[in-house]
């Protein structure tokens, strides 16, 4: 009997099965509908309807968040794994770098020192230096002169030169008690002897009153490239050579022009250098025997 009872439900469990399945869309149409009208009439029970679902789904959403974030923080160890790697390989590399590097400077130095020995070489004398600020321009348009606050009483001595950063500016030609005249090097009168540092061509440096000096006497055959360094030749005895000076602006029919390593315009605070060259300051020329 109970067999054949079994049978009988699910032949009439099958076509109400399948009137369910025809139908399913229709009944979830039905109950949404029915849904958004029980909302109309009365949202505080759908409110705590969500609220009582969201809350009985939440461990189920909290579990399977869990490896999605634990799988994220693993790739993301892995990256920066990868990157510390990449890091440490680069800097090993450098270090090999710095390290022959260290050995050639230290090879050459020793190699230097020995030199000197045997050349008897006398180093150059500390220089000394004082800085100023500056106070005044007068003259801008027929004369490039800087009046700076230090004079005799601080050291200063005529033929010093004037430093901005680390390129020279011009030097000193008036002295009082408590200044000091500065001569830029884009004045008329300033002469320096100079040299390319690239390709030590020797040549005078005369300012003409305008923002770029020219490099005067080169010899025919020179040849300045735009861009290379014009520093101090050392010649004359006034300064000591390998001073910056500026660097060749252009070469042309206005002759080979030089802009100055500083802005001549915006300078407020000067050095005044004493190289402590034998005669000193005042008492060497510096456009003598730079040829």
């Amino acid at each position: 009997m109970k067999p054949r009872t079994s049978g009988s439900v699910v032949r009439l469990a099958a076509p109400l099965r399948a009137l369910v399945q025809r139908f399913s869309f229709l009944l979830l149409v039905a109950a949404s509908v029915a849904l958004m009208m029980v909302g109309k009439v009365d949202p505080a029970f759908v409110d705590t309807a969500r609220s009582r679902v969201t809350d009985a789904f939440a461990p189920i959403l909290d579990a399977l968040s869990r490896p999605a974030a634990t799988a994220a923080r693993v790739i993301e160890s892995v990256v920066d794994l990868q990157n510390v790697y990449e890091e440490n390989q680069r800097l090993k590399a450098e270090n090999a770098r710095l390290t022959q590097w260290r050995q050639a400077a230290l090879r050459l130095e020793a190699e230097n020192n020995s030199l000197r020995s045997v050349l008897r070489y006398k180093p150059d004398p500390a220089a000394s230096y004082i800085t100023a600020r500056v106070i005044a321009a007068p003259g801008a348009t027929f004369f490039r002169t800087l009046v700076v606050t230090a004079g005799k009483r601080d050291g200063v001595r005529k033929g010093q030169a004037a430093l901005a950063g680390s390129g020279m500016v011009g030097r000193v030609v008036e002295v009082g008690e408590w200044s000091s005249r500065v001569l830029l090097i884009t004045d008329i009168n300033a002469r320096v002897p100079v040299v390319l540092e690239s390709s030590r061509q020797r040549a005078l440096l005369a300012g003409d009153n305008s923002d770029q000096p020219k490099l005067i006497y080169l010899p025919p055959d020179a040849v300045a490239t735009v861009g290379e360094r014009v520093v101090t030749s050392g010649h004359g005895g006034a300064y000591p050579p390998g001073i910056p000076i500026g660097v060749v602006a252009s070469v042309g029919e206005r002759g080979v022009r030089v802009q100055p390593i500083a802005d001549l315009s915006r300078l407020e605070h000067l050095r005044l250098v004493d190289f402590g060259l034998p005669g000193g300051p005042g008492e060497v020329d510096p456009q003598r025997d730079w040829k």
